[in-house]
């Protein structure tokens, strides 16, 4: 199956679910994340912080990509999805999937890319030599919005590769093997992915080029509508890890929680997590980002998607798709 056809079924999926979401109980909520990506919502969440401020049991459960989070979505299984990729999102939204969403959830430029194998010996100075190679990426994703710009500031045409739809755990494993010439990634993933090649960019370079590299809190609009207060006394908790980690004095105590719910150790945690931007609530209701800016960025995701002939057809608009009504309702909480 090419990466087009993989693609579009994934689109015709979320636009079938779209409508299907059944009626949900408020005594109980499903919430996605990522294992390996750690951030200081864990130690709240381990803590049962969110539980005990929502009055809600919660169940958690851990995704490999952003486009399996909104079928998980779609189909009603999951009410919150923390740090979805913006690509994934819009992929789902440009196929009519009603999500939304309702904070920046982390900001990471130097925790997305991709990266060559070291025997190949190609780097951004001799990068048109990629052509014709295999590479592995999660299709949809924030990871292959990247590769898509990369490769188009090199020049490079993704039709003449080899591209394989796989998920950075597995991408990185493939990798190790030596059966990719390329793959890209996050997390731990790419961290095991750099032990075997390297990265093309650093995410300074990647942001000079306009790749913007930012996770997101989204949910069902139906389920945000019935919710609002629950909605934002979830964003108010997230918050609150955000600006406890934000104080030094609290991260030796936070760090070993976080790292073992993350799955990760403690080295590796600190050593990602200082790569991470956690925005504040007022940071993320600036023009910058919820007040404009990821809007603006969500439409030149899509037209890199729609052009590239990923998804059929983007939104006038992705305005409709961010509510900020739940997160300005937690800061003053």
């Amino acid at each position: 199956m090419t990466k087009r056809n993989i693609l579009m079924n994934a689109v015709a999926g979320f636009a079938l679910l779209a409508g299907t979401n059944a009626a949900l109980a408020l005594d109980e909520i499903t919430v996605g994340y990522f294992l390996e990506w750690p951030m200081p919502f864990e130690y709240a969440k381990v803590m049962g912080t969110y539980e005990k401020e929502m009055g809600v049991k919660i169940n958690w459960r851990s995704f490999d990509t952003g486009t399996a989070m909104s079928a998980a979505m779609a189909s009603g299984d999951v009410q919150f999805s923390v740090s979805q990729g913006v690509p994934p999102f819009v992929v789902a939204t440009s196929a009519g999937q009603d999500i939304q969403v309702l904070d920046v959830a982390v900001v990471y430029a130097d925790n997305d890319n991709c990266v060559v194998r070291s025997d190949l010996e190609i780097t951004k100075d001799n990068a048109a030599e990629l052509a014709g190679k295999k590479v592995a990426l999660p299709i949809g994703s924030a990871a292959h919005y990247g590769f898509l710009k990369q490769m188009e500031h090199f020049g490079v045409d993704p039709a003449s590769m080899e591209i394989v739809d796989m998920a950075p755990p597995d991408g990185a494993a493939a990798f190790a093997q030596g059966g990719l010439d390329m793959v890209c990634g996050w997390g731990g993933s790419l961290r095991r992915m750099k032990e075997n090649g390297n990265v093309l960019l650093t995410g300074a370079e990647k942001e000079a080029l306009g790749i913007l590299v930012f996770d997101v809190t989204s949910a069902p609009a139906a389920f945000v509508a019935e919710n609002p207060d629950l909605v934002a006394k979830f964003l108010k908790v997230t918050a609150d890890s955000n600006a406890m980690w934000a104080d030094a004095t609290k991260q030796q105590e936070m760090l070993p929680v976080i790292a073992k719910d993350a799955g990760m150790d403690e080295p590796a945690t600190a050593e990602t997590m200082a790569t991470f931007v956690f925005p504040t609530i007022a940071d993320q209701l600036s023009a910058k980002w919820l007040g404009g800016g990821a809007q603006t960025f969500m439409s030149g995701v899509a037209g890199v998607f729609k052009t590239a002939g990923n998804i059929p057809a983007a939104l006038e608009t992705y305005d409709a798709t961010v509510n900020v009504g739940p997160l300005t309702a937690a800061s003053s909480m």
